[in-house]
């Protein structure tokens, strides 16, 4: 190594020892100086960065994103502005998170009602959740969550169009043709249809049938029978001959829109269970021959008359507001043979009818030929 790179070296080493190796006092009080000044550069670069986030410089792009701080409010949800939270529904082991405000907006439903008054109808489970709906598939209950968000149901095609509309009668959400969308035709048309023959013939019993029991009432009888006229039948009886009416008292009434609804068995299906839900017993409906009008006198040998009138087939119904009717309520405890069971077991088991043991001793009893019975002396 030459003297002059020597010399180089220890010029380096020799500015740099101050840095590294403060031995003497000046050397120290100058590296404190030097270290004041960076902790101050540090401290104002560091105030710098805490405050730029909330002032835009001039040369930040607008568009630049703004880091988020502890003390920056909370955003509001445009469509929830009251910041509510949404509610968690459980309809057969199935979540569903909904706005309870889309069930507000519809209160003469049944979720409408539970949501918007101040009646706690409904309690949550541990985790906050509400179990309603039950008995409902969660498939059915899906579909009419679209009647709170567009107004109409569409009929999933794995659902019969009777499910769904037992589903909407429950829930208390109109099933018509506004708001149900159905590829069935024909199940949508069914449930219609019965839907209009309900509201049709609870006119026709107000208006038609009522009157005609409260007569049967106020004279003693505890049952009703009704046949449905034509408005242009006819009845002509002749009071020397009428006709052989049985038992039964029958009334009739002048309605052909009644007639016409007793036409298909389905309206009397339905009009069979409007009855049962009023409660009426013995509820009978159906077709039979009623006469009108005489058509001849014939007379048979010994001077007795017979009458023969013409028939048609007309609707009738049959109904009482009596539990029992024609049956006596007397007991004579005379007639039944006295048997004391002391065992509680046997006095309520079911009673043992042995047929074979009967038919046998019947065959021992009877004699092989009958022709050799002997004759009672």
């Amino acid at each position: 190594m030459s003297d002059t790179q020597a010399r180089g070296q220890q010029a380096m080493l020799d500015s740099r020892r101050p840095f590294f190796y403060p031995d003497s006092s000046s050397d120290t009080e100058e590296y404190r100086r030097d270290s004041e000044e960076r902790r101050k550069r540090l401290s104002r670069r560091n105030i710098s960065n805490v405050r730029r986030p909330n002032m835009m410089s001039k040369t930040q792009s607008p568009n630049a994103p703004i880091p988020s701080t502890s003390s920056q409010e909370p955003k509001i949800d445009k469509k929830n502005p009251m910041g509510e939270d949404r509610i968690t529904l459980v309809v057969d082991n199935t979540r569903f998170v909904v706005d309870p405000a889309q069930f507000t907006a519809h209160p003469n439903t049944m979720l409408g009602r539970m949501f918007s008054s101040g009646i706690d109808f409904t309690h949550t489970n541990e985790r906050g959740e509400y179990e309603v709906a039950e008995g409902i598939s969660a498939t059915v209950f899906r579909a009419i969550l679209e009647y709170y968000r567009g107004g109409t149901i569409r009929c999933p095609p794995t659902v019969s169009v009777q499910e769904l509309r037992e589903a909407c009668d429950y829930l208390l959400v109109p099933f018509d043709a506004n708001t149900v969308r159905c590829q069935n035709l024909r199940g949508l048309l069914h449930e219609l249809s019965n839907e209009g023959a309900r509201r049709q013939f609870e006119t026709f019993l107000e208006r038609l049938i009522l009157p005609l029991m409260v007569e049967s009432a106020q004279r003693g009888d505890r049952e009703c029978h009704v046949v449905v006229l034509l408005d242009d039948d006819s009845v002509e009886w002749d009071e020397e001959y009428p006709p052989q009416m049985g038992d039964e008292y029958s009334q009739t009434v002048l309605s052909t829109p009644l007639y016409r609804f007793f036409k298909y068995i389905e309206n009397r299906d339905v009009a069979k269970q409007v009855m049962k839900e009023r409660g009426l017993k013995k509820i009978r409906l159906g077709v039979e021959g009623y006469p009108t009008y005489k058509e001849k006198v014939r007379k048979r040998p010994g001077g007795r008359a017979e009458v023969i009138y013409n028939y048609v087939q007309r609707p009738f119904i049959h109904m009482s507001w009596e539990k029992e009717e024609a049956k006596s309520r007397h007991v004579d405890f005379q007639c039944f043979k006295s048997k004391s069971v002391t065992n509680l077991a046997e006095a309520t088991a079911d009673p043992v009818i042995e047929l074979e043991p009967v038919r046998a001793r019947e065959e021992v009893d009877a004699p092989e030929n009958p022709e050799e019975q002997p004759e009672e002396q």
